[in-house]
């Protein structure tokens, strides 16, 4: 049985604010001030931005309607990965046990370092007075017995704040907070379930299991039914290395034409392939996911006899694999996401060109001038920053909107 006893020794440390916050640190011109990361497209708000209705995904346009004085600042992603590395050094400093989940967002175990530096709460509020001592930006902090429960109690801290949830009170803290609080409840889920008059946790946790299952599906329903009532039985894991790395691009609704795949999945290989070549790791599985309107996706996946990390490669098999996808569903006239993984990964040391070096029913094999090529790529992006070369289907293409610098470290490899 689910022990509520258990000791609040998870902590979810979670940056406020974090792109438009270093913003604002590196300038102090800008402290204070309406501002968004971005332009075309609002990448990040500061808080003075939000209180205007200003958010993360908003076309520019829109939100220079909301707030007039709005100011848009391109992103130094490289003080972004520093200072986010900064704060995860400082994390460190109290337990070896450190989970980073993006960027600017982390879970610790404190609770073999509680002889050292004291109870749960007194480690977050110190680790939040180094945060903004050290590095200069505001970090809350949610403390309590399960993941799911402190990651829900650091947003109930923001802006820069620090909430612990104490053994017993768990469905008390809960039921009056926001589902849209709760791990997995998205803008749709959000409607679904306000369809149903549910609106808050407390209400959530109020549906019985099946009912939820049969509104949201077994395995999301299952799961929110579990989080409600605060049945979460994960760990906190220290960092290792990732088992997949995986990339994906929301397109509105589209219809799959041969020259939108082979574009949009030239892009995402791309951007999957250089971060295997980066880590120094390859990969035999490659998967696809397709989803279509109405958010069904369908995956296909394939398992190759080498391990590849070549773009090019990657990219013909990613094809191939959607159009398979496409192929079994002919009912489905527009999708509205693709996704490409490698799995299944090794290391890869510098491989040795293998002759001949002609392509033709050689594309799967590690060892062509396809990955000459690609280090070469990397290399010049390396000295010059990742926007210097690129595909021309895609760098010409209306498939941008965020740069892929900005996607990388939300998509960090670990």
């Amino acid at each position: 049985m689910f022990d509520t006893l258990a000791p609040v020794t998870i902590l979810h440390a979670d940056l406020d604010a974090f792109y438009a916050s270093v913003e604002q640190l590196l300038d102090p011109d800008l402290r204070g001030r309406p501002i968004a990361v971005g332009g075309g497209v609002v990448l990040a708000a500061s808080y003075e931005a939000r209180a205007y209705g200003v958010h993360a995904g908003m076309p520019g346009w829109q939100a220079r309607r909301l707030c007039p004085r709005l100011r848009f600042v391109g992103g130094h992603f490289r003080e972004y990965q520093r200072l986010g590395d900064a704060v995860i050094a400082v994390l460190h400093d109290f337990t070896p046990v450190v989970e980073r989940i993006s960027i600017d967002e982390a879970f610790l175990d404190v609770r073999g370092s509680t002889h050292l530096f004291g109870p749960p709460a007194a480690i977050a509020t110190e680790i939040r007075r180094r945060v903004r001592g050290e590095i200069g930006l505001a970090v809350s902090v949610g403390v309590a017995g399960t993941k799911h429960l402190a990651k829900v109690a650091s947003q109930v801290a923001k802006p820069d704040g620090l909430v612990v949830v104490e053994p017993g009170r768990e469905r008390e803290f809960l039921r009056p907070l926001p589902v849209e609080l709760m791990w997995g409840v998205g803008p749709v889920t959000r409607e679904r379930l306000a369809a149903r008059g549910i609106a808050t946790i407390g209400q959530l946790a109020d549906v019985s299991p099946a009912t939820l299952e049969g509104l949201l599906g077994a395995a999301a329903g299952a799961k929110l039914a579990a989080l409600a009532v605060d049945r979460d039985g994960r760990r906190v894991h220290a960092g290792g290395r990732a088992g997949s790395v995986g990339a994906q691009s929301a397109l509105g609704r589209r219809t799959p034409t041969p020259e939108l795949l082979a574009v949009a999945l030239a892009h995402l290989a791309d951007r999957v392939a250089t971060r295997l070549r980066a880590a120094a790791r390859a990969g035999r599985t490659v998967t696809v996911r397709v989803r279509f309107v109405g958010r069904r996706s369908v995956t296909r996946s394939l398992t190759v006899a080498e391990p590849i990390s070549a773009t090019r490669t990657l990219a013909e098999l990613a094809v191939d694999l959607a159009g398979a996808a496409l192929a079994d569903h002919p009912a489905e006239r527009e999708i509205t996401l693709l996704a490409v993984s490698v799995s299944n990964l090794v290391p890869e040391p510098a491989l040795q060109l293998v002759l001949p070096l002609a392509l033709d029913g050689d594309r799967r094999r590690p060892g062509t001038a396809r990955w000459a090529l690609d280090r070469s790529v990397d290399a010049v992006r390396a000295r010059f920053g990742r926007e210097a070369v690129g595909f021309a289907a895609v760098q010409l293409s209306d498939l941008g909107g965020v740069p892929d610098a900005f996607r990388e470290l939300a998509q960090r490899d670990p």
